[in-house]
C-alpha cells in the first residue's frame, strides 16, 4: 500500500528532479512562539543515506516501498545489470576477497548474510564525488548509483535502523524524511553550504586541480575506462576539485592550519605552504558573520580543534585516537577567522569546551558540532556503531543541560557518502540538491513520533537559524524549500 502512496509521491515531486516543489519556505519571520527556542545545535555527521542508515522506518520512502526502478541498478550503457558487481581493490580491478564476490540486483542488509559485516566493523567508502553523485542520481532515478561507484555492491548496502540511538529519536521526536544534502558529493562543498550557502570561487586554481568533463558537462572518461560495472571501476581523464570556470566542487585544503598541507619549510607554522595550492581565504559572507553582526553568540566546536593545532599528527590519522579532517572545518578558510583573530578565537572552539558548557548551561545561542573521523560515522574510518554512540551521547548531554528547556537539536549528515537512496532530490541549481541524508529533529518544542514529508535541504537550516534571529538570508539559500517549522509544534502562551 506504502508503494502506491510514494510512488505518487515521487511523480508529484519529479518533473524533472522534481521541478514543482510546493514546500516553499516564505520569507517572513516564523510564527510566534518560536523565540522560546533560545538555542540550537546542529549536529554534523557523516557520509550516510537516508536509506543506508534508516530502510525500514514505517511512513517513509523506504526499501520496501521504494519504485522497483530506482532500485533496480544500471550498467554505464542504460542497460540493467544481471547482478551487483564486486567490491573492487582500492587500487586495482579486482575483486576484494574481504566482500562477495557477486550479489543479486538489490538493495540488501551489509550485517546479513553473505556480507555479514556488522555495524562495529569498518567498511570501505564508496565514491562520493561532485560529478558522480549527480551521475549517480541520473535525473531523479537513481539507478547508475552501482555504475559510477568505486565500491561495487557497497553502494546499495544499508544497516538496520531498529535499535540505534538515531531511530529511537527518530521515533521519538521529528524525523524528516525529505531532507537532502545541498550539494551534490562530497563532504568539503556541502561543508561550505553549511557556512555560506555557496560554493567557493577558486578562480587561479593550477589546471592539475581542475577536472575535465566531456561535450555534456559530465566526467570525462579516461580511454582505457572499463565499459561495464562488472568489469571494474570507472576511471577518468582528471576527475579533480575544481570546476572548469573556477568554482570549489570537491575537497580543497585551507589556507590556514589546521590544514591537510604542511607550513612551508621555513613559512608561518600557522598557514599553509601556498605553493601546494590551498584555497586562498575566502571573502564570502557566512552565516556566522550574519549572526555576528547581530549580535547572537554562536560557535563552532570540533573535536580535536587544539591536538591539531599543537600536533599535524593528528590530521588524516588513521591509526591513532584522534583523526582530524580540516575539510570538515569551514570557518577555518575565510579570513574572517584567520589565525591570530579575535573571531576565530572566541568562534572556533574545541569538542571539549562543548563538552563543559553543555552541562554547566553556558552554550551559545548557535551551536554546531563536529566528531573527528574516528566518531563521525564516515565509513573505512568510523563505524556505524561509533557514530551513532557519539549522537547518542551528543544528546543525551543536551538533555541534560539546563538550557533543555529551550532547545531545539537538528541531527543530520553532511552527505550520503556514495551510498544508494530511492528519494529523487528537488530541482534546485548547478550545485544540487544531492541524495537524501537522514534528518532528526530533538526538542521539548519537536513534534513527537512525526514524520515530516516538507522539502528540505542542509540551506533549510540556515533559514531557520536566519529566521528565528532576524538574519539577512543569504544569497544561496534555497528558499523554495522549507524552513524546518514544520517539525515543531509551538504554541504561543
Amino acid at each position: 500500500m506504502l508503494r502506491t502512496v510514494f510512488a505518487g509521491l515521487l511523480l508529484a515531486l519529479w518533473g524533472p528532479m522534481a521541478a514543482a516543489q510546493t514546500t516553499a519556505a516564505p520569507d517572513d519571520a516564523l510564527p510566534e512562539g518560536f523565540e522560546k527556542i533560545k538555542t540550537i545545535v546542529v549536529i554534523y555527521a557523516e557520509n550516510r543515506s537516508f536509506t543506508h542508515l534508516l530502510p525500514d522506518f514505517p511512513g517513509t520512502l523506504n526499501v520496501e516501498d521504494a519504485p522497483k526502478a530506482s532500485i533496480v541498478q544500471k550498467d554505464r550503457n542504460g542497460s540493467v545489470l544481471p547482478s551487483l558487481p564486486p567490491v573492487w581493490q582500492k587500487h586495482a580491478a579486482k575483486p576484494d576477497p574481504a566482500y562477495p564476490a557477486s550479489m543479486p540486483n538489490a538493495p540488501f542488509r551489509i550485517s546479513a548474510p553473505p556480507y555479514n559485516r556488522p555495524p562495529d566493523v569498518l567498511n570501505r567508502t564508496p565514491v562520493h564525488r561532485f560529478y558522480q553523485n549527480r551521475a549517480q542520481i541520473n535525473g531523479g532515478a537513481n539507478d547508475l548509483f552501482v555504475a559510477w561507484t568505486n565500491t561495487g555492491s557497497l553502494a546499495m548496502g544499508n544497516f538496520a535502523g531498529k535499535g540505534t540511538h538515531l531511530y529511537r529519536l527518530a521515533k521519538e521526536f521529528t524525523l524528516a524524511d525529505q531532507f537532502f544534502q545541498a550539494a551534490y558529493g562530497g563532504s568539503n562543498l556541502n561543508h561550505f553550504f553549511l557556512a555560506c550557502a555557496c560554493s567557493p570561487p577558486f578562480p587561479n586554481a593550477p589546471e592539475h586541480l581542475r577536472v575535465v568533463l566531456n561535450e555534456k558537462g559530465d566526467l570525462k572518461l579516461a580511454p582505457n575506462s572499463p565499459k561495464s560495472a562488472l568489469e571494474g571501476p570507472p576511471t577518468w581523464v582528471q576527475d579533480g576539485s575544481v570546476s572548469p570556470d573556477g568554482h570549489v566542487v570537491n575537497t580543497v585544503q585551507p589556507a590556514y592550519q589546521p590544514s591537510g598541507i604542511a607550513p612551508a619549510k621555513h613559512g608561518d607554522p600557522q598557514f599553509a605552504d601556498p605553493e601546494k595550492h590551498p584555497l586562498p581565504a575566502l571573502e564570502l559572507p557566512t552565516l556566522g558573520d550574519r549572526l555576528s553582526e547581530k549580535g547572537v553568540d554562536w560557535a563552532w566546536y570540533a573535536q580535536g580543534w587544539k591536538v591539531a593545532l599543537a600536533y599535524r599528527g593528528v590530521i588524516y590519522n588513521k591509526l591513532g585516537t584522534v583523526n582530524f579532517q580540516p575539510h570538515h572545518q569551514p570557518y577555518n578558510y575565510f579570513a574572517k577567522y584567520a589565525p591570530g583573530t579575535k573571531a576565530r578565537r572566541k568562534r572556533l572552539k574545541d569538542m571539549e569546551d562543548f563538552w563543559l558548557a553543555a552541562r554547566k548551561g553556558t552554550l551559545p545561542a548557535i551551536v554546531f558540532v563536529k566528531p573527528d573521523g574516528t566518531s563521525n560515522q564516515h565509513p573505512s574510518e568510523s563505524t556505524m556503531s561509533a557514530g551513532d554512540l557519539m549522537i547518542g551521547r551528543i544528546v543525551g548531554t543536551l538533555r541534560r543541560s539546563p538550557q533543555w528547556d529551550n532547545m531545539a537539536i537538528i541531527i543530520t549528515h553532511d552527505e550520503n557518502g556514495g551510498f544508494w537512496d530511492p528519494a529523487p532530490p528537488p530541482a534546485g541549481d548547478r550545485w544540487g540538491p544531492g541524495t537524501r541524508v537522514p534528518t532528526v529533529i530533538v526538542s521539548p518544542y519537536a513534534k513527537k513520533g512525526f514524520v515530516d514529508h516538507s522539502v528540505y535541504d542542509t540551506t533549510s537550516i540556515l533559514a531557520f537559524i536566519s529566521k528565528r534571529f532576524g538574519l539577512e538570508l543569504l544569497p544561496g539559500i534555497r528558499t523554495q524549500f522549507g524552513d524546518l517549522r514544520n517539525a515543531f509544534a509551538i504554541a504561543d502562551d
